[in-house]
């Protein structure tokens, strides 16, 4: 544990910081194991809406720096063509 006021302070922030990184990817994983879930089960409407919220939440966390632009941008490509084979 640190002694510095400054220090000790980083080590609030991080762990806090660490925290809410941490409840947004799990929110991030849940959204899309619900959304192939639905693919699963060929609910095409319900796909529809789990793919919505799946891409708001990739694309939120690849703007936080959580996951890179570009791995938001294949797995939201992934789900689109998931969601195409469901609905045609």
């Amino acid at each position: 544990m640190p002694n510095i006021k400054s220090a000790i302070k980083r080590v609030k922030v991080s762990d806090k910081r660490r925290a809410q990184n941490a409840a947004v990817k799990s929110a991030l994983r849940t959204a899309i194991k619900e959304f192939e879930a639905t693919v699963e089960n060929k609910d095409a409407e319900g796909a529809k809406e789990a793919f919505l919220l799946a891409t708001k939440k990739l694309d939120k966390a690849a703007n936080k720096g959580l996951i890179h632009k570009n791995a938001a941008s294949r797995q939201k490509s992934r789900l689109a063509k998931q969601l195409n084979e469901v609905s045609a």
